[in-house]
C-alpha cells in the first residue's frame, strides 16, 4: 500500500515532521483522515472523490523511453 498514515490529533491538528516526509509527496486529507504518498517520477496520480470525501488515489506510472 503506498498511501501511508499520518497522526491528527485530538485538538485536530495534522502534526508533519516535512523533513521525514518524501521529497516530492502528495497529502490527502479527508473525512477527519490524512494520508500521504510518494510521488513517482512518471505517473498521473488521480484522487477519486465520491459524495464529497476520497474514495481511492490512482498512480498509472510510466517509463521515459
Amino acid at each position: 500500500m503506498r498511501l501511508k498514515q499520518l497522526d491528527i490529533s485530538n485538538e485536530g491538528m495534522l502534526k508533519v515532521d516535512i523533513m521525514e516526509l518524501p521529497e516530492n509527496c502528495v497529502i490527502v486529507l479527508s473525512d477527519g483522515i490524512a494520508k500521504f504518498s510518494e510521488l513517482p517520477a512518471h505517473a498521473k496520480t488521480k484522487i477519486v472523490t465520491y459524495q464529497g470525501k476520497v474514495k481511492r488515489v490512482e498512480f498509472d506510472e510510466g517509463e521515459e523511453f
